[in-house]
Formats: C-alpha cells, sequence, structure tokens
C-alpha cells in the first residue's frame, strides 16, 4: 500500500495520496473527516451523500468526439458536450483536488473475464467513496496492483464542487461527464456514489458491443448443473431479489457481459435497494450488511445504532454496498457459461400480464427493447391509474448505442447457444393496483424454479390472443387459477378493456423503433 502515491503526471499535488487503503483505514478517514459517518450496530459504515441521493441524468453528457460520434444513440439519453468544455470541466475537478489536504486512489478492474476486464482509476477526495469503490470494482491482488501501470479509464470525482452553470452546455451545478477519446470521467456537483458506478456501467456499454460482446444491466446466477440464468428488470421488478437464490450462486446482481465464451460479471460487489429491507424477505442481503459494507443516507437509533430500513425520512433510495463474496452462495470468479434461460421481469401494476409467459426469439426482441414495467400512481393529485414506464433494453439510461445494436448482439448471442426467453411478472393479479393484489414471491419463485429445471418447458401452454405469447398451463408450486389472469378478475370485460388499453401503451412506444427493427419483431409485439 502506497500512503505517498505519485499523481503529479496528472496535475494532481497534492502531499498525502492513499492508494488501494483497505476498509478498515478508510473507516477511521471517513470517521474522522466526514460529517453524517457513524458505524451501524451490524458493522456497517453509515455515510450521508449530501443533497443528491440518486443519479442525476439529466446532467450526464458524453464528449462529442468524431471518432465515436456516429455511434452515439444522441438525445435525451446522451446529451453532447463539446471537448473544451469537458476540459474546464476537469480542470475544475482537478484544481478542486488540489485543495484537498489528502485524497483516495483506487486501482481496480471492471469485467471478470481476463480478456475484456479494464483497468479503472478512481481519484476522490472522501473516504466513503473510496471504500464504495473499493467494494463495486473487482479487487486486484498485491501483485496485480504492482503491476497496473496506466490505467485504461480515470474517474476524477470532485463531486464536493461545483460545475459552473454557466459553462456551455452545461445546465446546472452537477455534471457527470464522459469522454472516450480522452478515456476520462469527470464527476462535479454531486457526491451520491452511484454516478461512479454507472459511469463504469456507461464505459463499458460502449467499448464491448464494438468488440461484439453484447453489456447487459441485469442479474445472473448459476445452478450446480451449470446452467445459467439472466435476469432483466427496471427497479422494484425482483431483479436483484430473485437472483438472490439459495439453491443457485450468484453471479452478480446488476451488471453482466455475454462474450463468446460465456457470461461474465462487470462489478466486484453489489449495491442493493435497502428500504423495506429486512431478513425474513431477503436474508442474504440483510447478512451482507457488515464491516466493510457501505450503508447509504439510512436513518438510524443515535443511542444504540440500530437502521432503520423502513424509513424514508431521508431518501426512498436508501443503498448498501458491499463485496460479492458477503453472499454466502455465489460464483467465484464471477462468470458462467453461455445462459440457458433469459428472465424479463416486469411489474404490472395494470394486472394484465400472466405470472410467466414463453417467448419466441423474435417476442423476446420486442420485450427487450421494450423494456416494460408499471409504476403504481403516485401522490401528485388526479393520478388514479398505474403509470406505464418503457425503458429500452432494462436500462435506456446507461446504454450508449441505440437500443437496437444491444438488440442484434442480444440476439445474435441467444441464436447461436440455444437461450430460451420467458417473461415473468411481479405485479398485480385479479386487478390492477388498488383492486387486485400483488402476485407472491413464493409463487414467482416457483415459477423461477421451474424454468430453471425445465420443468416448464414440458408443460403444455395456451396462446394470449392480444399479446401473442405462451402461457403455461400449469406450474409445480402454483395455483393453476392464477397463470391466465384474465381467469383471476371477476369483472371479464373490464379485464379486456384494460389489456387492450396496455397493449395500446405497448405500441405506441414500439413506433420510434419500427424503422430500426425488423418486421418479424415489429410483429411480434401485441395485435
Amino acid at each position: 500500500m502506497e500512503w505517498t502515491f505519485d499523481l503529479s503526471h496528472e496535475g494532481i499535488s497534492a502531499k498525502k495520496i492513499l492508494r488501494n487503503a483497505p476498509p478498515a483505514k478508510l473507516y477511521e478517514e471517513a470517521l474522522k473527516n466526514e460529517s453524517g459517518t457513524a458505524i451501524s450496530d451490524s458493522g456497517a459504515l453509515m455515510v450521508y451523500s449530501g443533497e443528491k441521493t440518486g443519479r442525476s441524468p439529466k446532467d450526464k453528457r458524453i464528449v462529442e468526439n468524431p471518432e465515436s460520434a456516429k455511434d452515439i444513440w444522441w438525445g435525451d439519453v446522451n446529451i453532447p458536450l463539446d471537448h473544451h468544455t469537458f476540459k474546464i470541466n476537469r480542470e475544475r475537478a482537478i484544481d478542486y483536488l488540489n485543495t484537498c489536504a489528502q485524497l483516495y486512489v483506487v486501482d481496480g478492474y471492471a469485467g471478470w473475464e481476463p480478456e475484456q476486464r479494464l483497468k479503472v482509476r478512481v481519484i476522490c477526495s472522501r473516504a466513503y467513496h473510496a471504500l464504495f469503490m473499493h467494494n463495486m470494482l473487482i479487487r486486484p491482488s498485491e501483485k496485480e496492483l504492482e503491476q497496473f501501470g496506466r490505467p485504461d479509464f480515470t474517474i476524477y470525482n470532485a463531486g464536493a464542487f461545483p460545475a459552473n452553470r454557466y459553462t456551455r452546455g452545461i445546465s446546472s451545478k452537477t455534471s457527470v461527464a464522459v469522454s472516450f477519446e480522452d478515456r476520462q470521467l469527470v464527476i462535479l456537483g454531486t457526491e451520491y456514489a452511484g454516478e461512479m458506478k454507472k459511469g463504469v456501467f456507461t464505459i463499458m456499454n460502449y467499448l464491448m458491443p464494438k468488440k461484439n460482446i453484447v453489456s447487459m444491466h441485469c442479474s445472473a446466477n448459476i445452478g450446480q448443473d451449470k446452467s445459467v440464468s439472466l435476469f432483466f428488470g427496471l427497479s422494484g421488478t425482483g431483479k436483484t431479489t430473485l437472483s438472490a437464490d439459495p439453491k443457485r450462486r450468484l453471479i452478480g446482481d446488476d451488471e453482466h457481459c455475454w462474450s463468446d465464451r460465456g457470461i461474465f460479471n462487470i462489478e466486484g460487489g453489489c449495491y442493493a435497494k435497502c428500504i423495506n429491507l429486512s431478513p425474513e424477505k431477503e436474508p442474504e442481503i440483510y447478512q451482507a450488511i457488515r464491516f466493510g459494507s457501505v450503508l447509504e443516507n439510512v436513518v438510524y437509533d443515535q443511542a444504540n445504532r440500530k437502521v432503520d430500513f423502513d424509513s424514508k425520512a431521508i431518501t426512498e433510495n436508501t443503498r448498501a454496498s458491499y463485496p460479492i463474496e458477503y453472499i454466502p452462495q455465489v460464483q467465484i470468479p464471477c462468470v458462467g457459461d453461455h445462459p440457458k434461460n433469459i428472465v424479463f421481469l416486469t411489474c404490472d401494476a395494470f394486472g394484465v400480464l400472466p405470472p410467466v409467459a414463453k417467448l419466441t426469439p423474435e417476442q423476446a426482441m420486442y420485450h427487450f427493447i421494450s423494456g416494460y414495467t408499471a409504476k403504481v400512481a403516485g401522490t401528485e393529485m388526479g393520478v388514479t391509474e398505474p403509470q406505464a414506464t418503457f425503458s429500452a433494453c432494462f436500462g435506456a439510461a446507461f446504454m450508449v448505442w441505440h437500443p437496437t445494436k444491444y438488440a442484434e448482439l442480444l440476439s445474435q448471442k441467444m441464436h447461436k447457444f440455444g437461450s430460451q426467453a420467458w417473461l415473468v411478472n411481479t405485479g398485480w393479479s385479479g386487478g390492477g393496483y388498488g383492486k387486485g393484489s400483488r402476485l407472491s414471491l413464493k409463487h414467482t419463485r416457483a415459477i423461477i424454479d421451474a424454468i430453471n429445471d425445465g420443468s416448464l418447458t414440458k408443460v403444455e401452454t395456451v396462446r394470449d390472443s392480444l399479446f401473442g405469447f405462451e402461457i403455461p398451463t400449469a406450474c409445480p408450486g402454483v395455483p393453476g387459477e392464477i397463470l391466465n389472469p384474465r381467469n383471476t378478475w371477476q369483472d371479464k370485460e373490464l379485464y379486456d378493456s384494460t389489456a387492450k388499453k396496455l397493449a395500446e401503451l405497448f405500441k405506441n412506444n414500439f413506433k420510434k423503433f419500427e424503422t430500426t427493427s425488423s418486421k418479424k419483431i415489429s410483429d411480434a409485439g401485441p395485435v
């Protein structure tokens, strides 16, 4: 370990720089220097991220460079920034870092497949950020650290210092800007650690498809028979919960790549939501919150340091970061064979979609590009119905290429290696939100078990006349009457009209992809 690491070649002149400090040292530094920091009764480091308690997607920018501009899906997700402004931001970050008495460097890897891994360097001013990235990057051995050399990508995290909102191309005091040509990411005006994690994912989402590798916002696990399952899904659909299976080993909970060798995790840790966390519902995650873990923006009892996981007093987006080996059933190294099953998770608050449906390859691409889930009615005046949400590839906020690029790569891999796709609804049955009931986790786990052990491929199915997918007529451990959603509604006419409404939402959303998708994929949606 180096306590006076030299960063003069970066223009950084801080006298004390701690490189890859162990968690115990980072605990000491955070408790000594960072307000709002404490140790929980389970030993985790509790931190406060400041004003920003979540990502700032509207402040993300990508440098518009002739080399990469033709590849990038420009628009609301990928907003262009000129290189001159990027250099101003980088200098502003370096100037701030040079005012700090002490800095932290974390050198680690992104990607568990040795041939594809990226050397990432994080330079930051907070011990909390260093511990977070110590958890989230793949931790090098002492020998690998000695031979680390020049990083492939550098993150300058000066989040405690604001961007200049009067600079061309900058819309607020927050800026998260990446230059693929400079191989640098600059963070200003936000201390939310998740910006670094998703920054690395954005980088991999650009670089991997150039190698014919599909990068994916999904979780993955592996069975005793070495069969791999992938779980795609937006927030709240059960991606992390369902992949943490006591009968299978976890490959990763959020970010993966699929190469011609198989699946590999991008990260060295997990970043789980903590709201309403309990040992009964999610025992693996609950037990992982111990010494070395980071708890962000949680409310706790000042006397006994016990965390109130149900409290939203600071934010609903409370989070825990921990090394992946804190999960008892984990696959190390975090790699696996080509996936046998691909599960698209949706929390359908309309109560229309079945608990499980079998998809054709074309339907799989349609639902992958659509990336559907539905949020329950919010607290705004007049909002009384569920709100449909579509996020291309189940992660549009992090896609750099056009969504059809990732869909084409995924389709090629599925065809080449014979993967079967499923649509699994973790939302409502017997009616929409407020009328029906939420599908039980017990039944959803039974469905996932039947997918993993192959028994669901052997049962009879019926074709849904509107959406076109095949609905199994039986599943071990699941009442047969709930498998066809129409049967669970008392008012069949209301079900039919609600289903047509949802189908129309799918079709309207997909219009923007029709010119870039094949007719077979476009025709695989609702009719």
